[in-house]
């Protein structure tokens, strides 16, 4: 999921080429082990457009989906299609042992190591946790799959999570004194998240202490002036602090209140 969709049995894509039996897979996948109704399906597919024919069309989707599992399945398989494509009450669902081989699920279990390592102080263990999952990455989530509300809103998700993880990988790396390496990545995060605080304050951060203080006010003037064009708004309390001790020559800007819980 983290990048374009592959998904595979035996070996063998199960990926459909058109676009809505793969938004179809690609739920299914998302929700591993669960069932997804069949409303839920025609949001995704169709939003407030479901036509007469949908469920048809739905039920004819899940059939092209069971026999590209049918064509990758071994002869000796202990499973049919229907049974890891099953059919339940008003949905579907695709019953797969997902934990070691779904990149989403190894990156969220990696994520939440590396927070609870940093959570406790342990900054050495959380950037050794964080570095392999954020390396999971191969791209947008789900780059190459036609978007609906349904997926959307689980790509939001996906993004915010992989933002999170960035950012505390980055806060690891400036308590182990990383700041000057760190510079580069960061420009290109907070060029790619010119609203995001506390991409910012990091990027401050690191440049007063590789000696680049005037940089620092420079990130945060562009934040201010991101913030005001985009949403109105001044900096937080806290990004202003931060912006007073740059300019009152503080010797070492403080990271502890950018620590996230």
């Amino acid at each position: 999921m983290l990048g374009p969709m592959t998904v595979t049995l035996g070996g063998r894509s199960i990926v459909p080429t058109a676009g809505k039996p793969r938004q179809l897979l690609a739920l299914l996948a998302l929700r591993s082990g669960r069932v997804v109704q069949v409303p839920t399906f025609m949001k995704e597919i169709w939003g407030g457009n479901v036509p007469k024919s949908g469920l048809t069309t739905l039920q004819t989707y899940v059939l092209h989906l069971r026999r590209l599992i049918a064509d990758a399945l071994p002869d000796d398989a202990e499973q049919s299609p229907k049974g890891l494509l099953a059919t339940r009450y008003n949905g579907y669902q695709l019953s797969v042992e997902a934990d070691g081989t779904f990149d989403l699920v190894e990156f969220e279990r990696l994520a939440a190591s590396g927070a609870s390592a940093l959570g406790r102080g342990d900054a050495a263990a959380a950037s050794r946790i964080l570095g392999p999952a954020l390396e999971l990455w191969r791209g947008p989530a789900l780059m190459d799959v036609p978007m609906g509300q349904v997926l959307g809103a689980e790509i939001v998700g996906m993004n915010e999570a992989r933002i999170r993880a960035q950012e505390q990988h980055i806060l690891a790396d400036l308590w182990l004194g990383k700041h000057t390496m760190l510079i580069p990545r960061m420009s290109k995060l907070f060029a790619q998240h010119p609203l995001h605080e506390n991409i910012a304050a990091c990027l401050m951060i690191a440049y007063q202490r590789s000696g680049a203080s005037w940089r620092a006010l420079e990130v945060f003037r562009a934040l201010r002036k991101s913030l005001a064009e985009e949403l109105g708004v001044e900096p937080s309390a806290r990004l202003q602090n931060l912006y007073r001790e740059l300019l009152s020559n503080t010797s070492e800007l403080s990271l502890r209140e950018f620590v996230l819980t």
